[in-house]
């Protein structure tokens, strides 16, 4: 029987992983507002790292595969070829994009964005091209500790790369490089760092995966990994891809240059409690095997972590104590902590539907069934894009507001889509535990 105390302890290394991964946007937005021109500043990280996002949004399921997938000899050299590749491509596509006559077309004509901001844009969106391949190196790697229970591992590997990234970040203030350079140059250095790490500490685990050679029914090649993982891969394309495309409407809402500077700000408090419910779907991937009462568990566990993650973030964002945040921590001025706080009340529940949708996940791709994530994930991107609209040329909103409804909206439609699959995948569950 898989315990209470046992999901725990598996869990907590990979929530502390994620929480020390959501500090980093606090860290660097508190370093960036304390600098000079921080509105300007802030909006061209913020820019910058919504680029970055969506350029590493192929490689980042492939975590949940390395778990999932890799058993043997040939399964690790399959599937690791297959992200060398996928890096490859991705760092290339980062390339073409940072050509001038490209990213200034993107960033000015299309975003509206004024040419200091851009600029500033530019040279950031260069200092982050390490961190897409980095990510999905480590990923990878990440994958198969995580499957062969040695999830502190990862969480040591997210000391390194905070490490790395603080000192970065500490430095360059001291010498006064302007913020948003700080905030690319720190992400990028601390994510090359962790992934190095991370390939030391995997050598024992890869040299047992190396040493079992027995044949799986269906041998690991590109076209099954394809099928399998394609639809992964568009979910977090189209989940980061929305960040763009929220950035464009924001630039064409009320408060524009606000807003660009205070949504990272508020995303940033906002994902210290989504970060919790995201490190729940490689939990159940590792966990949930052949006994009911695994499932049991792991469902009991993600109702009590629902109600501490809505519970937590409310205590912050519906008392005082959310001003302190805003100016004391992230270094907001109190105009802009004001314009920050309505966005973040609408926000609370995010976190909650994050998990929910973790937990969804997690049973389609322990049960290969993955393609339903693709639609809920086009779904999700579509009502998001259509309430921006509605909400920025209707009903003349301040940016910040209508991305902050849009995204609630916009996952609860991604919620609602999964729910069939999600009982099939259940009774799919329940036909193989009586069979055995």
């Amino acid at each position: 029987m898989l315990s209470t105390k046992k999901i725990f302890l598996f869990w907590v290394p990979l929530a502390a992983t994620w929480l020390m991964m959501s500090v980093e946007g606090p860290f660097l937005a508190a370093i960036i507002a304390r600098l000079d021109f921080p509105k300007y500043n802030l909006a061209a990280f913020g820019v910058a790292f919504s680029f970055a996002l969506i350029i590493e949004a192929p490689i980042i399921m492939i975590m949940s595969a390395s778990t999932a997938l890799v058993d043997n000899r040939d399964d690790y050299f399959t599937l690791r070829n297959y992200t060398f590749i996928l890096n490859s491509a991705i760092t290339l596509l980062m390339l073409i994009l940072l050509t001038p006559t490209v990213f200034y077309f993107l960033t000015e004509n299309l975003i509206g964005l004024p040419h200091n901001v851009a600029k500033i844009t530019h040279i950031t969106s260069v200092l982050l091209i390490p961190w897409p391949a980095a990510i999905g190196f480590r990923r990878f790697y990440h994958g198969l500790l995580i499957k062969h229970d040695l999830t502190k591992l990862v969480a040591y590997g997210t000391i390194v790369r905070l490490i790395f990234m603080a000192s970065t970040a500490l430095f360059l203030f001291s010498i006064k490089i302007t913020g948003a350079y700080i905030g690319g140059a720190a992400l990028s250095i601390g994510v090359v760092s962790e992934s190095l790490f991370t390939r030391i500490v995997s050598e024992r685990t890869i040299k047992s995966i190396l040493n079992n050679n027995y044949e799986k029914r269906e041998k690991l090649n590109f076209k099954y990994i394809s099928k399998f993982y394609f639809p992964l891969a568009l979910t977090t394309i189209l989940a980061l891809g929305v960040h763009p495309m929220v950035t464009f409407f924001m630039g064409k809402s009320r408060f524009p240059i606000e807003s660009l500077a205070v949504l990272p700000v508020i995303n940033s408090l906002v994902f210290i409690f989504r970060s919790l419910g995201l490190s729940y779907q490689e939990v159940i991937i590792a966990l949930l095997g052949t006994n009911k009462k695994n499932y049991e568990g792991l469902k009991n566990f993600a109702l009590v972590l629902g109600l501490f993650l809505f519970a937590s973030l409310s205590l912050i964002v519906f008392t005082p104590f959310i001003f302190f945040w805003f100016q004391k921590v992230s270094g907001l001025s109190t105009e802009l902590s004001m314009f920050s706080i309505l966005p973040a009340k609408i926000l609370v529940i995010l976190p909650v539907l994050t998990l929910f949708i973790s937990f969804q996940r997690s049973l389609l791709v322990h049960t290969k069934e993955t393609e339903p994530i693709k639609g809920a994930s086009i779904i999700e991107i579509i009502i998001i894009i259509f309430s921006l609209f509605v909400t920025v040329k209707y009903f003349m909103l301040p940016g910040a507001i209508s991305a902050a409804i849009s995204y609630v909206v916009g996952r609860l439609f991604a919620n609602m889509y999964l729910l069939p699959s999600q009982l099939k995948a259940i009774e799919t569950l329940k036909k193989s535990y009586s069979e055995r």
